[in-house]
């Protein structure tokens, strides 16, 4: 009885195991193949980060499960193993192609993220993302709030010749009673802005 128990309770271990890797995997994909942005003690983390994270732990976790299903392996029917292996497996490969393509946008385009004061007065604050490739300038900003969580942009922008207005300093960012913040971009006479939609700031 006292064997039994103890096999159940390994393989209870292993279910827990396998679910939370499998939660992991799903976020790291929605991390990865999304604009998310994440600001911890006023550092930018990228989505494609935040998604490499995820994926590793889940393969730790996957790899832990792997071990212990080995002295309970009897517990488990091959025919029912199949199907949430290769979903974990796709899940893996989606996770990994998505944190990787991020990583290689940011490298090639030379990403620079910043976070902009002021601050609003409820907390909102303004995250941009700026890269340039082929003389060609793109920008995005985000709304971030007290969590410190952000999955899509307020705005984007593109400049010519590289131009890169906020690290030019070529914007302008304020804020309103209600929270609410105005972000402008602007370019130089050498360096316009071709393109430019930006949604006023609101983290409510």
């Amino acid at each position: 009885m006292g064997a039994m128990h103890d096999r159940l309770g390994a393989v209870g271990q292993q279910v827990t195991c396998l679910r939370v890797a499998t939660v992991g995997l799903v976020l790291a994909v929605a991390a990865g193949w999304s604009n998310l942005l994440l600001v911890v003690m006023g550092h930018v983390v990228p989505g494609w980060a935040v998604g490499a994270g995820l994926c590793f732990v889940s393969l730790i976790l996957m790899t832990a499960h792997a071990v212990r299903r080995v002295s309970a392996d009897d517990m488990f029917l091959p025919g029912r193993r199949m199907l949430p292996g290769v979903a974990l497996a796709l899940l893996t490969a989606a996770a990994g192609l998505g944190s990787a393509g991020g990583a290689v946008s940011d490298l090639l385009g030379g990403a620079d993220y910043r976070v902009l004061e002021p601050v609003g007065p409820h907390g909102c604050t303004a995250v941009v993302r700026e890269t340039s490739f082929l003389k060609i300038s793109d920008g995005m900003v985000y709304a971030v709030g007290s969590t410190g969580v952000a999955w899509r942009e307020s705005g984007s922008w593109t400049a010519d010749d590289m131009h890169r207005p906020v690290a030019d300093g070529t914007y302008e960012l304020s804020w309103n009673g209600s929270g609410v913040g105005a972000f402008r971009v602007r370019g130089t006479a050498t360096d316009p802005i071709v393109f430019s939609d930006v949604d006023p700031l609101s983290c409510g």
